[in-house]
């Protein structure tokens, strides 16, 4: 709604990974100052700024003195030592650049902020946050510790008034299928990457390259399109330009790889809980492209 003066980005692209892209250039756009710090370029600070963009390079987790640490999908917390070798003088920790900035504009909270080192800040966290106690000891390279215990809720003591697990039913929320024939549910798909970072432009996996548009093979006969046909899903969001590829799948959806996809999507169909995007759902068209069907444009990647 344009009430943002300042935005300071660190890491992250939300231009790669929110629903309408088009949309997200121009909220990016309407921002006085955009900060963004981090360790690499990104599409998002190419887009021009209502004034000014600041860029500034942040060390590596490799590189941050006194190390850091990662919280695994098996609720490990390991911890990530300093590696050495050449640094970039200009670049300076996450941690120490956030503190410097509320130290600044809250003068009164700058004695919260003053850690000596990342150690004082483990030590902070095991304190502020119990389950996660251990984490202050760890220091070196395979140091390790299973947050909240070796077991959570070990002998079936669950944290619940009378110990004891609460079972409800839930259903997925109802949506009103497309009775158009021709219109199909969108579901996004990845390929050879990690979160919204593409490492191949044809999925190993699968064998399916970017642009894949992938559907039954019965609404492929029914439009007559053949495995390469260059294909248009297009809806009120937006228009994604691809290649057909017809498999064994349900009849009524079409798959396309993410963050692509992005341009299908919308960006106030959330989830009412957590109010994230939904990133599988929504509705489109297919139909075979023609020569006037040209790619839309786009930021350039750096």
């Amino acid at each position: 709604d344009g009430a943002i003066d300042v935005l300071l980005a660190v890491g992250g692209n939300f231009r790669e990974v929110m629903p309408d892209p088009r949309g997200v250039d121009a909220t990016l756009g309407r921002i006085p100052l955009r900060v963004h710090f981090d360790i690499t370029a990104s599409s998002q600070m190419l887009v021009d700024p209502a004034d000014a963009v600041l860029l500034l390079p942040a060390t590596t987790r490799y590189e941050v003195p006194g190390g850091v640490t990662e919280t695994t999908t098996e609720r490990r917390i390991v911890f990530s030592p300093e590696i050495p070798g050449p640094r970039v003088p200009e670049a300076r920790p996450e941690w120490r650049v956030l503190a410097d900035v509320v130290a600044r504009a809250r003068p009164e909270r700058a004695a919260d902020l003053a850690w000596r080192d990342t150690g004082a800040i483990r030590a902070e966290i095991a304190r502020v946050v119990p389950m996660y106690a251990g984490i202050e000891g760890l220091a070196a390279k395979g140091d390790q510790v299973q947050y909240g215990g070796p077991h959570l809720c070990a002998g079936g003591v669950f944290p619940t008034a009378d110990g004891r697990a609460r079972f409800h039913a839930e259903g997925p929320p109802v949506r009103t299928p497309a009775r158009d024939p021709d219109v199909f549910t969108v579901v996004t798909r990845r390929g050879k990457q990690f979160n919204s970072m593409v490492h191949e432009d044809v999925d190993p996996l699968g064998g399916f390259a970017r642009d894949a548009v992938l559907l039954a093979h019965a609404d492929a006969a029914r439009l007559g399109l053949a495995l390469g046909d260059r294909v248009v899903v297009e809806n009120e969001r937006g228009r994604l330009l691809g290649r057909a590829a017809p498999v064994a799948m349900s009849a009524g959806a079409v798959q396309v790889h993410w963050p692509e996809a992005n341009v299908l999507l919308d960006p106030a169909d959330r989830s009412p809980e957590s109010g994230i995007p939904a990133y599988k759902g929504g509705h489109a068209r297919v139909r075979r492209a023609t020569a006037d069907d040209a790619p839309e444009a786009a930021t350039p990647r750096p």
